[in-house]
């Protein structure tokens, strides 16, 4: 495909139906759509899907769309054994025993809605909106239904993830570029534009740095890793950052085996070459960025060779890729979860900002365009807050108000930790119920797994809406809801660009789509605000068309000064329109994300005028927003808790440096190992092992072996391959096993093979943003028969028994707060004070001291 125009000369319309959404064919019913979670995935390819009598039978790609171009990946090909898939769950269900012994009775939707309406009224009345919690799962196309969901219906402000510390998934790269450039950055492989490889304005980059992800497999963020391919086939050349060699480390003109954890050293002394050698793009830099002398300054010390002793690689490997990058016009960075999943996430983030900018790269055609969600409509926390009353939106668990961080509230969603926190400690108040919609909680995002099972095993409700019955089910739940997939739901999406459509073609069983659970239950509960609804197409049009105004990523950046995107166009098509209009037939491109220097051209600012979303109108090298959110302004490398340098004398007894969550071709985090294609081409976990450590550890390849750190242990299959180092052992995450014992303490398996197991909550970066789960330490010996297995230990003694608990950053606090409890104290919530109910006295609660009233 390296020839655009010789492919799509090549295409026959006729046989594929151009300009139709549906047809009849060999006794199909072929529907021309888009496929978006459920089943999972991070992006929304273009699919033909066959279906006879209500069932989809097949799935093909569809070479009209310009999306993908008719390729697709093994997990939408696949898509008919999802959906037919009997594991699935049928019906709605209330738990009819224990938590855990996975015994249930059927119930009908209208049961399961009037006990979630009494309940969350109940709470409402007793404790207040703020002590529920709302979690979904990632990459779901509930991003934007869940936030107004939890918000407008529920009426609390507490969505988030769960049991994920420090914001440490996309979240930084979110704010760590809207704070520097006002929006989002991408690389350009011309997927702004329908026209795609053929658009005349459009290069392909000349360099693509490849850091701290695998686009083929992952598909991450909106984004299809194969247009980089098509980069590569028309000449453009990759430099790889990884501490696994992968398909793009084999063709790189340089592969930096960098160690888990150290890449900001490595971004700051590509900046340290690139200023000393003055390299960067003067032009850009005059008229274009401000901070460039506060960023010189910062990185004038950090050499290739400090640098090279960090991250174990040669000084001269560094400055030469950073020459490469800085050469290239234009270059490119791809960026990875790698930057979020380390104590320096924001550093980092900034520091890969601060590349970009340097060297000419934003907003260009081939470097990273800045882009916001087609047509604004624009997913986010933030969505739906203003149904929430104001004195329990006061109570949102962030960081700033849950863990006492200093500086001003990052992003519009709860804190995890500070989540974790109230469950646990009931503080700053308890949490009375948990909505999971989505999300395998124990297999897949809870840092420190057993202790996030316990504690919430504290939560009185629990409702869980998911295709399948999973351990987080089992272990928690009290209602399951079976929710509908892809190809059974009506809905839409915007990730970046183009807007797509999801038609409904089948149905299974009682599931219900996302969108129909949403409103059917908001008509419940708050009936003035989806009342205007009758049904889920309308839910969506008003997303489509009205539901702006109510989105943003994080209303920090915008009311501090980052982009205020308005006007900026004029165009908001249906659903309908989306579906069947054959200018569109399932998706629809925004001008704006395709055009080019949008800074000069005006495009950015709220006036019109020339200049980046920023509160200085230009690209911040040094970001004001940093120094309000409490953080450094200049980019910095944090050493990781446990490694070689922090923790020398821990390597002793833990010699080798534990990287996870390295994706597969086959599953999307947790899911997809149901099914029987996924499972004969990967059956079971697999951890990396080089040559070299299996032989001095006694590891053979094939065989299963235990991985263990001072907090925990898991165990995978071998498979030795030199694609990591002799000092690196890598790791899969999201394993359970849906054929095994679903009961407690087994519960699928979740906890045999979860490096989860290892983790640790409440240890972040900066800002408290930012995770060092790439980045640990670990042990690896061959497993025994005999060997006590994880579940066991959890069972008998709530997790491993050399595990030690990382206290909350508020531990002081908590045992004072109890302790004034238990004496008949009172407490304000808000104000962080206990009030003696018989003299009135205050006192706070940090301080211990005295405080004058009111």
């Amino acid at each position: 495909m390296a020839d655009y125009q010789e492919f799509l000369d090549s295409i026959d319309r006729e046989a594929y139906h151009a300009g139709e959404w549906q047809w009849e064919e060999d006794g199909y019913t072929v529907t021309r759509t888009y496929h978006y979670s459920p089943p999972g995935c991070h992006t929304s390819c273009g699919v033909l899907l066959y279906t006879k009598d209500g069932k989809v039978e097949r799935v093909e790609g569809d070479p009209l769309d310009p999306c993908t171009n008719g390729k697709l990946c093994i997990k939408c090909l696949t898509l008919a054994e999802s959906v037919n898939n009997p594991d699935r769950l049928k019906y709605p269900m209330r738990r009819a025993g224990k938590r855990g012994e996975n015994k249930w009775e059927r119930i009908s939707w209208d049961e399961a809605y009037d006990e979630i309406e009494s309940r969350v009224k109940d709470i409402w009345e007793t404790d207040g909106g703020n002590a529920i919690i709302c979690v979904h799962g990632t990459g779901r196309n509930i991003n934007w239904q869940m936030p107004f969901f939890g918000q407008a219906a529920l009426k609390t402000p507490n969505i988030s993830t769960f049991g994920f510390t420090g914001f440490s998934c996309y979240m930084p790269r979110v704010c760590g570029c809207i704070a520097p450039f006002g929006d989002f950055t991408v690389v350009d492989a011309s997927q702004a534009h329908e026209d795609r490889y053929g658009n005349e304005e459009w290069m392909p980059p000349e360099v693509v740095v490849v850091w701290g992800n695998e686009p083929l497999a992952s598909n991450a963020d909106g984004y299809v890793g194969h247009w980089l391919v098509q980069c590569v086939q028309m000449g453009t050349k990759i430099i790889s950052i990884d501490p696994r060699l992968t398909w793009w480390g084999v063709r790189a003109e340089y592969w930096l085996q960098v160690r888990p954890g150290t890449d900001a050293a490595l971004a700051c002394a590509w900046l340290n070459v690139i200023i000393a050698e003055d390299l960067y793009d003067h032009e850009c830099v005059d008229l274009w960025c401000a901070g460039f002398e506060e960023l010189a300054e910062a990185v004038a010390d950090m050499t290739p060779e400090w640098a090279a002793e960090i991250c174990d690689l040669d000084a001269e490997a560094i400055r030469g890729s950073a020459r490469l990058y800085a050469s290239a016009k234009p270059g490119a960075i791809q960026w990875g979860l790698a930057f979020d999943q380390q104590l320096s996430a924001m550093a980092l983030c900034l520091a890969g900002c601060d590349l970009m900018a340097v060297c000419g790269n934003v907003d260009v055609p081939g470097g990273n365009i800045l882009v916001h969600n087609a047509f604004e409509c624009n997913a986010g926390y933030a969505s739906g807050e203003d149904f929430t009353p104001p004195e329990w939106r006061a109570k949102k668990l962030n960081n700033n108000f849950a863990l006492s961080i200093e500086g001003g509230d990052f992003v519009a969603h709860a804190s995890s930790d500070g989540l974790l926190q109230a469950i646990e400690d009931g503080f700053p108040y308890p949490i009375k119920m948990m909505w999971i919609q989505s999300s395998n909680t124990l297999s897949c995002p809870s840092q420190d797994a057993p202790r996030v099972m316990h504690a919430m095993q504290k939560i009185p409700f629990i409702v869980n809406a998911d295709p399948y019955m999973t351990p987080t089910s089992v272990a928690l739940a009290d209602l399951v809801l079976p929710v509908a997939m892809s190809a059974e739901r009506n809905s839409a999406r915007t990730w970046w660009t183009p807007a797509r459509a999801m038609v409904k073609v089948a149905s299974y069983y009682e599931a219900e789509s996302d969108e129909q659970i949403i409103v059917e239950l908001g008509r419940r509960l708050n009936p003035e605000v989806f009342g205007r609804w009758e049904n889920d197409i309308d839910f969506v049009n008003w997303y489509l068309h009205d539901g702006t105004g109510s989105f943003s990523a994080t209303t920090e950046a915008t009311s501090q000064g980052g982009a205020k995107n308005s006007g900026k166009t004029l165009f908001k098509p249906s659903w309908e329109e989306l579906v069947r209009d054959p200018r569109m037939l399932g998706h629809a491109y925004d001008a704006f994300n395709a055009t080019y220097r949008k800074a000069a051209k005006g495009m950015f600012r709220e006036d019109g005028s020339v200049g980046y979303g920023t509160p200085s109108g230009r690209l911040e090298l040094a970001p004001a927003l940093f120094k309000y959110w409490g953080l450094s302004t200049t980019p910095f490398h944090t050493e990781p808790p446990e490694s070689p340098i922090s923790t020398p004398e821990l390597m002793e007894k833990y010699p080798l440096v534990l990287t996870c969550g390295g994706r597969s071709f086959e599953f999307f985090h947790s899911e997809h190992r149901q099914l029987p294609t996924m499972r004969e081409l990967h059956p079971q976990p697999q951890v990396l092992v080089n040559p070299q450590t299996a032989e001095r550890y006694g590891i053979e390849d094939g065989r299963w072996v235990w991985v263990e750190n001072d907090h925990g242990r898991f165990k995978q299959v071998a498979k030795v391959t030199p694609v990591v180092n002799e000092h690196t052992v890598h790791a899969e995450h999201g394993w359970w096993f849906p054929e095994s014992e679903p009961t407690a303490p087994y519960l699928f398996g979740t906890f045999e093979s979860n490096p989860n197991n290892c983790t640790k909550a409440f240890v972040a970066g900066q800002g408290g943003v930012g995770s060092p789960i790439k980045a640990m330490v670990c042990k690896i010996y061959p497993v025994q028969e005999g060997d006590i297995l994880p579940h066991e230990q959890i069972a008998d003694g709530g997790n491993f028994p050399w595990y030690e608990k990382e206290p909350s950053p508020r531990q002081d606090e908590i045992e004072r707060f109890h302790e004034a409890l238990a004496a008949g104290m009172e407490y304000d919530v808000l104000k962080n004070q206990l009030i003696d109910p018989g003299t009135g006295k205050r006192t706070d609660l940090k301080t211990g001291k005295e405080v004058a009233a009111g």
